[in-house]
């Protein structure tokens, strides 16, 4: 019975962890969630709260079934998981994060039910204690369904999550650090390639502040002096994060690349309040195979041809310097 327990915790670990990946990545989460239960909106919201102060997140949760449902609302912590994005959901109730945890901000919430085919917005309030540090803090608000049989617990559903990204005004400190830039093509990065396709260019910030940070940008390919190719990085209204105290990475697709040629891909990247700049510059050569084996063909030509050459020459000048009784 222990052992069945102990699965059925991993079980529903598992399946809480998937749900905030989705939440964070945005990647086909209307499809995931149709497949659910529950639906959740807004998937992340990001606020402000001044020291001593609060403020009420609203977060809409739609029961998907064919009954009517009771839903757990549970508040839990993350910290980075991987460079990908995905964050490590603290699932442990009694725990909190070690930095930056908005759950301590945030009181228990009550279980709700909801009709079938309907929707209840429920008030999140946050609290900022007055003596509360500048930074970012982070969280999770998630939605489960709860067993009415047995008073209210949670069961093994898949759950949905809504992040909630504070920043509390103060000193913040806003510093990215650009510390890889290079171009790959299906993950081995490299200074050649034999062909134009899937060839991306890596790029690792790592967040030495104390607030989450999203750098955006401008990606330019050069062929000689012709831009072939240009491309925004993840600007948009609600942009991919840094969390304090974690590194994160993007592969940027690099289009427009012809079979052969050198290439050289200029990029600017901006974050902060106050727009600091990060400029990056990396080239790569597309030489196809055929090339390289013609090019071996014609470098071994020329070097015979060379060699013939010059014993023909030494073979010349023995023939001059022979006295003439020899060469008769």
């Amino acid at each position: 019975m222990k052992r069945r327990f102990q699965t059925n915790i991993r079980i529903a670990t598992i399946f809480a962890l998937a749900s905030i990946l989705l939440a964070v990545s945005h990647t086909s989460f209307a499809a995931a969630q149709t497949a659910n239960t529950l639906k959740v909106s807004p998937i992340r919201s990001d606020i402000q709260i001044l020291p001593g102060t609060s403020k009420t997140v609203q977060i809409t949760v739609s029961n998907l079934t064919g009954s009517s449902i009771i839903v757990h609302p549970s508040v839990n912590d993350f910290v980075s998981g991987d460079e990908r994005g995905t964050p490590a959901l603290i699932l442990d109730e009694n725990k909190f994060a070690p930095s930056h945890s908005l759950k301590r901000f945030i009181s228990p919430l009550a279980n709700v039910t909801i009709p079938v085919g309907q929707a209840k917005t429920l008030d999140v309030v946050v609290s900022v204690p007055a003596n509360a540090q500048a930074g970012g803090y982070f969280g999770a608000v998630r939605f489960a369904p709860a067993d009415s049989d047995t008073g209210g617990q949670v069961n093994l559903s898949p759950s949905v999550a809504s992040l909630i990204l504070l920043t509390v005004p103060g000193d913040i400190i806003q510093k990215l650090n650009l510390t890889e830039f290079n171009i790959q093509q299906r993950g081995t990065t490299g200074s050649s390639f034999p062909t134009p396709d899937a060839i991306t260019a890596k790029v690792r910030f790592e967040n030495k502040g104390n607030v989450q940070v999203g750098p955006f940008g401008r990606v330019s390919v050069k062929n000689g002096d012709k831009i072939v190719y240009e491309t925004d990085f993840n600007n948009k209204d609600q942009r991919d994060m840094v969390l304090p105290d974690s590194a994160r990475v993007w592969d940027i697709e690099l289009k427009n690349i012809g079979t052969f040629g050198h290439y050289t891909v200029l990029s600017t990247f901006t974050y902060g309040d106050k727009n600091e700049t990060i400029e990056a510059t990396q080239s790569f050569w597309v030489v196809p195979p055929f090339l390289i084996v013609g090019a071996i063909i014609a470098l071994v030509v020329l070097l015979g041809l060379i060699f013939l050459t010059i014993m023909l020459i030494r073979k010349s000048r023995k023939r001059r310097h022979m006295p003439r009784a020899r060469r008769r």
